[in-house]
């Protein structure tokens, strides 16, 4: 979102910040909006539950006072977490106009919370911005109420507008212990929640031919604790374990890295911006952006240690060359959001 809030602010427009606090890892959440130079939020929750309908109740208890407070015109959300639903059920019960960012994904995989989410935000939205044409047929198929504008991805943008600062968190790599690695992440509720699909995805790691950097979120660290497998990758010498990582040196690591392996939809879009240009192994039966496997640019592995190990094997032998250009847009995607937003006349802009 960060592109859409410096194109705002560029214009003078006067806009919204609300942090909704869905991230409480400082280095998941207010650190990005340190690194970034973004304007501080306006609101900023902290948020007392943690279950997800409880926490998505909260924050619509929360917004619906700010909505109300601020008169709100319009509400500009993206993606497809708690926080996104939260804003767009107020925006739809207080007949406010709700944008959706990165409208029309789908993985077609229901045990999945943000399939869930993504869908019932496209159908209360009266702006969907579709990053591709693929997003937009998946809209058009659902008969959706709003308008429609395929506009690219603002991942892009913001990769694009960001990588020269890129090089001067190159200390990271001081962390680093080896030269050739994979980078890995993995965060997804329907991986790290199962003791079973966990363990695979941990033993392919420590059979990868190459070694993994894993900057491991706060929830897979606590659920590899509870399920016994925390000593098991801690002490595998071809494995390292780090802090999460800020935006810019998280980056500076998929430049570096030879491969990436991760349950993510974001770092899957990523990968194909030509300043880094990586092939990614996504540990999950399906995905949302299927853009990034018809480029070639992504492989989805499922969750067997075998299937794992045997796409990244693959990949690292194919010598097929990456396209040059990224299938979720040109980085002018904001450019074309804000294009259209502009018709209303005030913002109420929400960051999960």
């Amino acid at each position: 979102m960060t592109p859409i809030i410096k194109g705002l602010s560029r214009r003078g427009e006067n806009f919204i910040l609300v942090h909704a606090g869905q991230h409480y890892d400082y280095n998941l959440s207010l650190q990005f909006i340190d690194e970034l130079n973004l304007p501080q939020p306006n609101y900023s929750f902290k948020l007392l539950n943690q279950n997800p309908a409880s926490q998505t109740a909260e924050m619509m208890m929360k917004l619906e006072k700010i909505v109300l407070k601020s008169k709100t015109d319009l509400l500009l959300i993206q993606g497809d977490t708690n926080t996104t639903l939260a804003a767009a059920l107020v925006g739809f019960k207080q007949k406010v106009p709700v944008a959706h960012i990165e409208a029309g994904l789908r993985s077609y995989d229901m045990r999945m919370q943000e399939e869930h989410n993504r869908r019932m935000i496209d159908h209360a939205s009266k702006y969907l911005f579709a990053p591709t044409e693929i997003s937009k047929e998946n809209l058009l198929r659902e008969n959706v109420w709003g308008e429609i504008h395929v506009t690219g991805n603002t991942v892009v943008d913001a990769l694009t507008q960001y990588f020269h600062l890129v090089d001067k968190r190159g200390l990271v790599m001081e962390k680093v212990k080896f030269n050739d690695f994979a980078l890995a992440t993995v965060h997804r509720a329907e991986n790290v929640d199962s003791p079973e699909v966990l363990q695979s995805i941990v033993d392919a790691f420590i059979d990868s031919p190459l070694p993994v950097v894993i900057p491991l979120h706060p929830r897979t660290r606590k659920k590899l604790k509870q399920f016994n497998l925390w000593e098991k990758i801690s002490s595998c010498g071809s494995i390292q374990v780090l802090p999460p990582l800020g935006y810019l040196e998280f980056i500076y690591l998929m430049k570096k890295c030879k491969i990436i392996l991760t349950d993510s939809g974001g770092l899957q879009e990523e990968a194909t911006v030509p300043l880094i240009r990586k092939k990614v192994i996504v540990l999950r039966n399906s995905t949302e952006r299927p853009e990034a496997v018809k480029a070639g640019f992504a492989k989805i592995a499922g969750l067997k240690k075998e299937n794992i190990l045997k796409c990244l094997n693959e990949a690292l032998n194919d010598r097929t060359p990456l396209p040059k250009e990224s299938p979720f847009g040109d980085g002018r995607a904001s450019e074309r959001i804000i294009k259209v937003i502009l018709k209303e006349q005030r913002f109420n802009f929400l960051k999960s």
